[in-house]
């Protein structure tokens, strides 16, 4: 059973950012503790497991009035292609929408723009260089 929510207790909180950290940081040589930032105090963390297991995670963070962003979008590695990203961008979408915002934002990695672009997102502009090797594409959606 999927369930998407997010972190309840210590150890989830742990699992959560492990994820974040093996998925995002780790494959770009960064330590730990760089997966985390001071938005996760104010952003709303989305987590989702298959059958008690965390497969995905996200963050939702407001980015100006009408405006949602999302961020750290993660999906175990041995768990990509499965649709675990698709649900819990879909998650994030309908909280944002029900938050009033009528327009999503998220920095796309290079690799990962043509799976933005399956859920509807189109390029702005080509973005960041995330720690000066990681292209990065500021992508939008109407929401």
């Amino acid at each position: 059973m999927i369930e998407i929510r997010k972190p309840l207790s210590p150890k989830e909180w742990d699992q959560y950012y492990d994820l974040r950290y093996r998925v995002l940081r780790k494959p770009l040589g960064q330590p730990v503790g760089s997966e985390r930032n001071d938005g996760d105090i104010s952003g709303e963390h989305f987590a989702l497991y298959d059958d008690g297991h965390l497969k995905a995670i996200a963050r939702l963070d407001s980015a100006g009035e009408g405006i949602a962003q999302v961020r750290f979008v993660a999906v175990d590695s041995s768990e990509q292609g499965k649709g675990y990203g698709r649900l819990i961008m879909e998650a994030t979408e309908r909280k944002a929408g029900v938050q009033g915002n009528t327009k999503m934002i998220l920095h796309a990695r290079d690799y990962a723009v043509n799976f933005y672009e399956r859920l509807g997102y189109k390029i702005v502009e080509k973005s960041h260089l995330l720690f000066g090797v990681l292209q990065h594409y500021l992508m939008e959606k109407p929401l």
